[in-house]
């Protein structure tokens, strides 16, 4: 793998917004990590996911209509539970005690994926090397997707646009039952050599992913038969694959961030680590509540992505002082107003790499 690194010589940008961001939590003598609007958040939406899983498990002569809209919701609420739950756990950011974020962090086992793949694909790789063709994996070279103009070019990717909601709906399917596994059995995510699991390692993701097979398969078959169980799977996973891929896409792959290539060759980035997650990343519906409650303060992901290791609740203030620190230093801070223009620009920005780039 070759060697990416940042021109961190004069870093005077995060240093001086670190110093206000430090200097807003002494002042409100409040800590980084979550508070109880985390903590309802996390009640609710586990417990509204094993509602609805029992429901559907012991609920006799349930419509069908209505079986598959619950079997849709559960998976719209495991997305939740991902975005809010596992996603602060697994930075370090729910709890101030480490057990607290480890156990929590298993809640992505529970999807089906694995915690500790996860924190080296997510936290290690896309998190210091955003939208770096060629290292981060969240924008690997796909024979199916183009995700920014370095990647080569194939006639299927004309129709990226439109055959790319189907992508992201059975993008769960891929993540669970093959992308885990390829990982786990190359030990590398992308170009990047996967760090040493330990024993206990092994041993979860075995056991998690025997575990869902019993939950989510055999005994959902064995109480229902195998027909409404696999419409009602299909269901689940099509929602929470396209809610879960959806989300992600609109930080990153939107007309607005910026992308740098590395090949065979070492490469220095001319910005520091910080400003280079500011270019590369975009926020979307930063004023509306709701979707800040529903995605886990992802539509902030510019704040998320400067500080990872602070708590989702924290972020609308946070955006303030990121902003401001934006404009002092001359650097463009991306966001979106509504989720619906966020998702504009994706589609926009997708249909344009997949025309024919010149010269081919």
């Amino acid at each position: 793998m070759p060697k990416v690194s940042f021109n961190n010589k004069n870093a005077t940008f995060f240093k001086s917004l670190k110093k206000e961001v430090d200097l807003y939590f002494s002042n409100k003598n409040i800590r980084q990590s979550g508070d109880r609007r985390l903590h309802s958040k996390t009640i609710i939406l586990i417990l509204t996911a094993l509602g609805i899983y029992i429901s559907l498990l012991f609920w006799q002569d349930i419509p069908v209509i209505l079986g598959i809209s619950m079997c849709g919701i559960l998976g719209f609420t495991l997305a939740a539970i991902g975005f809010n739950v596992m996603h602060d756990a697994c930075h370090g950011s729910y709890s101030s005690k480490n057990w607290v974020n480890q156990t929590l962090g298993l809640t992505l086992n529970t999807l089906g994926g694995n915690s500790f793949i996860w924190k080296q694909k997510h936290n290690i790789v896309h998190h210091t090397y955003t939208n770096v063709d060629g290292v981060d994996d969240d924008i690997a070279k796909s024979p199916f997707i183009r995700h920014c103009s370095t990647q080569k070019w194939n006639p299927m990717h004309r129709y990226q646009h439109l055959y790319i909601i189907f992508l992201y709906a059975i993008s769960s399917f891929a993540w669970v039952f093959f992308f885990d596994f390829e990982k786990y059995l190359k030990k590398r995510v992308h170009t990047t050599q996967l760090q040493k699991m330990q024993f206990s390692d092994h041993l979860v993701f075995w056991f998690s992913k025997v575990m869902y097979l019993v939950f989510y398969v055999g005994l959902p078959v064995l109480l229902l038969g195998w027909k409404p169980w696999l419409i009602g799977f299909v269901a689940m996973h099509l929602v929470m694959g396209f809610t879960l891929a959806i989300v992600f896409q609109l930080a990153h792959v939107v007309e607005e961030t910026s992308f740098e290539f590395v090949h065979e060759d070492d490469k220095v980035i001319e910005n520091e680590w910080a400003i280079h997650q500011v270019n590369t990343t975009s926020n979307f519906a930063p004023g509306n509540a709701i979707i800040s409650w529903w995605a886990g303060g992802l539509n902030y992901q510019v704040e998320h992505h400067l500080f990872p290791r602070i708590s989702h609740v924290h972020y609308p203030e946070l955006s303030k002082i990121v902003r401001m620190k934006c404009e002092e230093f001359g650097v463009k801070y991306n966001s979106m107003p509504t989720m619906f223009e966020a998702v504009r620009s994706h589609f926009r920005f997708i249909k344009e790499l997949g025309q024919r780039p010149a010269g081919i």
